[in-house]
């Protein structure tokens, strides 16, 4: 080191340039401290743009500046947080620019059990302020899914109980994730893995999710106490079921996953049913549903049997139709004759009206109308004039002859035009008359009189062909019931030799009743002859030739 001169007598403290104080000092520092570890509370923290992260270590006395170069970073097995109670390692150095010194860490750990504690409590507390654990927020898991998804180590014997589980209740499909479930790495890769499972498709994506791990102290289980596989799980749209630790192990993302459970083992058995269960069970609702059925229709054929007693016979209920039938078939050939009678009545008159000597009379009429109708026109017309001439006559005085000469040269006027008028009208009026008679000559009325029979023939012909089909469907109806009563009568009995014995127009069918009848009467097919009454003989007339003996 070099002495600066004096040029002050009397003085003879050696002087130091700021860069050799701040290196000795750094020197002195560093040679003195070496590798520290330092305890205290985090207070403020800050990440440059660098990448670098600036933090102070503090207690109630004192504030240790610290930094940890962004390279260092990723090596940190927790990186700092404001309040969190740490014990960082590292060296003591200056930083010379700013008279500073401060901590170069390349290392952090909590303080103890009871910090990470807290820091655990104030994590989950500001999780479920987000929401984050809400019950509405998760998700039915599914009676038997096709695929399961398990997030977990596969070192471990975690994997190998869920495996084995699973294949003794219900085998399934089964998707591994391998992940570190401990350590630096965990956080990161099952957060990953969880993302991952909800990102695939197809035959990729699971219907379930386990994320499982054994059991282990706090420190172990960290990792899932981090944000980012916390917040994986509360984002996750498939199911998820979280079986971290043993049943007294809780990490925070057994709060955000859709169902806990205690152990991996109970995770694969909340995850399917048993299969012979669930076989047994199936079994029992189909034998309950068949011996319901099996009910069910045996009471409804006993329901159906016993109304079926309350109803009518068939026959009972097609009787009234039948004799309604038959009544309409009786009555349907005397309501045919009558309609085709009226009908041929009909087109009688029909053809008398249009008759030639019928047709010129109409046309006479019509022509004497239209003469009496010019003549009474002309006659009005006659009447109207006269009357218009007596009416200016009497209103016509001596002192006024002038406008009387005036009026009458009007009238004279008026009486012409209205003698025009009524010419013009009766013009009009006899081509009206005689386009009507034009209309109405013979040949334009046999014209129409021949339409007007044609459409009569028709109609009868049609009335004719309906009352033939229906009076051949009576006849052969008639015809059929003949036969079947001569076949039914007793005429057919006396052909196979047979008789009936009459007295007078009674029928004789008891000894008793000959005996008592006077005359008796044998009919046969061919037939009837008299027989001896029941009676007595008379006794044979006097002048009665004698009778004489067969000569055979």
């Amino acid at each position: 080191m070099d002495l600066i001169d004096d040029d002050v007598p009397g003085r003879n403290e050696p002087e130091f340039s700021v860069s050799e104080i701040s290196g000795a000092v750094k020197r002195t520092l560093e040679a003195e401290f070496g590798r520290v570890r330092v305890r205290g509370e985090v207070g403020r923290v800050f990440r440059a743009r660098s990448g670098h992260l600036y933090f102070d270590v503090k207690d109630d006395r004192a504030v240790l500046a610290s930094v940890c170069w962004k390279g260092q970073i990723a090596g940190l097995s927790i990186v700092p947080e404001e309040g969190m109670e740490v014990v960082a390692s590292g060296k003591l150095t200056t930083f010379g620019s700013q008279s500073k010194y401060q901590l170069t860490v390349d290392d952090v750990s909590l303080a103890g059990q009871g910090a990470l504690m807290a820091m655990l409590e104030k994590r989950r507390t500001k999780l479920a302020a987000e929401g984050l654990f809400e019950a509405d927020r998760k998700q039915p898991l599914p009676y038997l899914p096709g695929t399961i998804g398990v997030v977990t180590s596969l070192q471990g014997a975690v994997i190998r109980d869920i495996l084995h589980r699973l294949r003794d209740r219900f085998p399934r499909r089964v998707l591994i994730w391998p992940v570190a479930v401990q350590g630096k790495a965990c956080a990161p890769e099952v957060a990953a893995a969880i993302r991952g499972f909800d990102a695939a498709e197809g035959a990729l994506r699971p219907d379930l999710i386990i994320v499982a791990r054994g059991g282990g102290s706090i420190e172990d289980l960290w990792g899932f106490n981090e944000e980012a596989p916390v917040r994986a799980a509360a984002e996750c749209t498939i199911p998820l079921i979280s079986a971290v630790g043993h049943e007294t192990d809780t990490t925070l993302i057994d709060h955000a996953a859709d169902m806990r459970a205690p152990t991996p083992t109970a995770a694969a058995e909340m995850a399917v049913p048993v299969r012979t269960e669930l076989v047994e069970r199936v079994r029992g609702l189909m034998g309950r549903a068949w011996r319901s059925a099996a009910g069910g229709v045996a009471g409804r054929g006993q329901r159906l049997a016993d109304l079926s007693r309350g109803l009518p016979r068939g026959a009972a209920l097609v009787e009234g139709p039948r004799r309604r039938l038959d009544g309409a078939g009786r009555s349907l050939g005397p309501a045919l004759r009558g309609r085709v009678g009226a009908a041929r009545l009909r087109v009688e008159r029909l053809s008398a009206a249009v008759a030639p000597g019928a047709l010129r009379a109409r046309v006479a009429g019509q022509r004497a109308r239209l003469d009496g109708l010019s003549a009474k026109l002309e006659e009005g017309r006659r009447a109207g004039v006269a009357e218009g001439r007596r009416r200016l006559d009497r209103a016509a005085l001596p002192p006024a002859r002038l406008a009387l000469s005036g009026a009458r040269s009007r009238l004279r006027d008026g009486t012409a035009g209205l003698a025009r008028a009524a010419r013009l009208a009766g013009r009009v009026e006899r081509r009206r008359l005689d386009a009507a008679a034009a209309r109405l000559t013979p040949a334009a009325l046999a014209r129409q009189g021949a339409r007007d029979r044609e459409r009569l023939e028709g109609r009868v012909r049609r009335l004719v062909a309906v009352a033939g089909s229906e009076t051949r469907a009576l006849r052969a109806r008639l015809e059929a019931a003949d036969r079947l009563r001569e076949s039914l009568g007793f005429q057919r009995t006396l052909e196979r030799g047979f008789a009936v014995v009459r007295s007078g127009r009674a029928v004789v069918t008891t000894a008793e009743a000959a005996r008592a009848a006077g005359a008796l009467t044998l009919q046969f097919a061919d037939g009837e002859v008299p027989a001896g009454g029941g009676a007595k003989r008379s006794a044979r007339p006097k002048d009665a030739p004698p009778e004489q003996g067969s000569l055979l």
